[in-house]
């Protein structure tokens, strides 16, 4: 199922539940796009797909500089996954297709 597309999503941070927007666009084995949040908007880098398998990094600099690592797994119109916050642990994120 491909990735493409624009996603509703909500991460399940320690701070909360933030909702954001994923635009996401692949080309071979190469994902590229935007993620746009509470902390702004920003392009999502070392994107990479597998099958349903994607992920990708995003720089923050809002509340602090840290690079979240996002894993997840595409199904139809979802989908879910896991986000490195740095030294803040992991947590989980959910999305739907928009």
């Amino acid at each position: 199922m491909s990735a493409d597309g624009t996603w509703n999503t909500t991460m399940y941070t320690p701070m909360g539940a933030q909702n954001g927007t994923l635009h996401l666009t692949s080309e071979g084995n190469n994902l590229t796009g935007k993620l746009a949040g509470p902390q702004g908007e920003m392009e999502i880098t070392d994107g990479a797909i597998d099958g349903d398998n994607v992920s990708w990094k995003a720089s923050i600099t809002s509340p602090m500089a840290m690079t979240l690592e996002f894993s997840a797994v595409v199904s139809g119109d979802e989908i879910n996954g896991n986000v490195k916050l740095g030294a803040f642990g992991e947590a989980t994120f959910t999305g739907t297709r928009a």
